[in-house]
């Protein structure tokens, strides 16, 4: 048997997804959780072979962040169950270390093949979502470091380059030469530029 605990902040479709794989031979249910923290302290509870989780669960942790989470720490395989078909998120669950992607409107057969396939340890993705994770990896800027991130998240709340350097108890200079490697790697020519490229690529 292999055995899925499932992770949805939607009751309807966590209960819809435990009566379709309870009928699927082969696979248990061994728990549901609504938000990341829960998924995460489930997993370790129940040890799962395969964590099926959707990509937005409200506030707090994502679906990316459980894949992180349990995969840094060896735990059960993670294959994100979404309706959003974008690349960047696609690239951002297998960046970090989810086993495959699935949309929602996949078939029954689809999931349990995907679930059977990530306990089996391999990679469950499309040929078409391999391609696009490719290209769009190939093309992608490079990534921001955690402090560059951190700069550009408060020049996004409005603050100064002397608020930030306060703030991050650094010089001046040190913040100005943070936001010009995020100019380079974002091929942005200002701040408000610079946080709408980081919006659009889901890095803020």
């Amino acid at each position: 048997m292999t055995s899925v605990l499932i992770v949805d902040d939607h009751p309807v479709v966590r209960s819809g997804l435990r009566t379709l794989l309870a009928a699927a031979p082969g696979i248990e249910v061994v728990g549901e959780a609504a938000d990341g923290a829960t998924a995460i302290r489930l997993a370790r509870e129940v040890a799962p072979d395969v964590v099926l989780c959707d990509l937005r669960l409200g506030d707090g942790i994502d679906g990316v962040g459980v894949a992180r989470e349990l995969v840094s720490r060896q735990g059960p395989a993670v294959v994100i169950l979404t309706t959003y078909d974008h690349d960047t998120d696609i690239v951002r669950a297998v960046e970090a270390g989810a086993a495959g992607y699935l949309l929602k409107d996949a078939g029954l057969d689809q999931i349990v093949r995907a679930v059977q396939g990530a306990a089996a340890g391999e990679t469950v993705l499309s040929e078409a979502m391999t391609a696009r994770v490719v290209d769009t990896m190939r093309t992608a800027p490079k990534a921001l470091s955690d402090r560059e991130r951190e700069v550009l998240t408060l020049v996004e709340e409005g603050l100064s380059n002397r608020q930030i350097a306060k703030r991050l108890f650094v010089s001046e200079a040190t913040v100005k030469t943070h936001l010009s490697h995020v100019y380079d790697k974002l091929a942005a020519p200002s701040r408000t530029a610079a946080v709408a490229a980081a919006r659009a690529r889901g890095l803020l």
